[in-house]
């Protein structure tokens, strides 16, 4: 839904000047409202059962362009079924042949956004199915992240692209939820993606960040993903891996993600399974927690009606630990 256009002219006065420049402003959003049953019998008794909920996004963009042609955007998102508001926020400049500048206040980083890169018809296995997330790659630097992108280019029909993530205060807000402290160090992203005319795609990130809390002989923290994708027709598959080395000798994680995915028109399909890997440390014993999904999604113009089936075996990295989630959802754009 675009609002209006603004053009700001020069002011009178001596005290300012500037060019004219032009703002297209834009919002848009959407409601979800989500049936889910889950069965966790390791969790409370409150986090088991069935529920109904709503959810609403909303999203204020606005972009322009600058005298010298470089373009100016700004995305302001919020989730008023959040504590939080502000769910992500981005100022991007365009710069042409220079490439592309970003400030992620909350989320947008390049680096965290290839955490799982496999089709699906509704979510990843992870996201809100389970209460085991494998996605671990680029989550130290996701917040106040700057974002350096360079120009796509294209070598024999293959399209190349690039970026940086710099961040000063890796995860600075992280310890409530078990990640680093804000003693972390900096930390940097790299990506680097690759898709031919063919259908295959391939890429590649590595997050280095540094030793939060030093210790005698203490190691930073090392994250590195890789993976491929190929779509024919309808039908797209993907695998992917990432590897963590933790820092100060704590304890390694390993994941894993497939998926395979058919879309029809409105109509698409997928089934997806990954897995992580806890390593063993000293007296703890290496825990793999599997999670599988089947899902299914319809689109009719501005709503589209979703349903997942989800189980998760030795969920938390606990041995023994089941989660099962199915949930249908129906949600409109607007």
């Amino acid at each position: 839904m675009n609002i209006k256009k603004i053009g700001l002219t020069a002011l009178a006065g001596s005290l300012v000047a500037t060019s004219a420049f032009a703002v297209d402003y834009s919002v848009s959003g959407n409601m979800t409202t989500k049936w889910s049953s889950a069965d966790a019998p390791h969790q409370p008794e409150a986090s088991n059962g069935k529920g109904i909920g709503l959810d609403t996004d909303v999203t204020l963009s606005a972009s322009g362009e600058l005298d010298n042609g470089f373009t100016v955007s700004a995305v302001q998102v919020w989730n008023t079924d959040s504590a939080v508001s502000n769910t992500s926020s981005q100022l991007t400049m365009g710069m042409g042949s220079l490439g592309t500048l970003a400030l992620n206040n909350r989320f947008g980083g390049k680096a965290n956004g290839i955490d799982d890169v496999t089709p699906h018809a509704y979510n990843e296995t992870w996201d809100g199915l389970s209460d085991t997330n494998p996605s671990f790659f680029g989550d130290a630097i996701q917040k106040g992240v700057i974002t350096y992108k360079a120009p796509t280019f294209e070598v024999a029909g293959v399209s190349i692209n690039a970026a940086i993530d710099y961040d000063t205060a890796a995860d600075e807000d992280a310890a409530s939820s078990g990640g680093r402290t804000a003693s972390s160090n900096s930390g940097t992203g790299l990506v680097l993606e690759l898709a031919h005319d063919s259908g295959l795609s391939i890429g590649a990130g590595q997050v280095k960040v540094g030793n939060g809390t030093p210790a005698a002989g203490g190691s930073d923290e090392e994250q590195v993903t890789a993976y491929a994708k190929y779509s024919m027709g309808p039908v797209s598959v993907g695998y992917q891996e990432a590897y963590q080395n933790t820092e100060n000798g704590g304890q390694d994680k390993s994941a894993a993600f497939w998926s395979v995915a058919y879309t029809a028109g409105d109509l698409s399909v997928s089934y997806a399974e990954s897995s992580l890997t806890t390593e063993a440390r000293g007296s703890t014993v290496e825990v793999e927690a599997e999670l599988e999904s089947l899902q299914a999604s319809y689109s009719m113009g501005a709503m589209t009606i979703s349903a997942a089936t989800a189980e998760t075996s030795n969920a938390n990295g606990v041995a023994g630990q089941s989660y099962e989630e199915n949930e249908i959802a129906v949600s409109f754009a607007f």
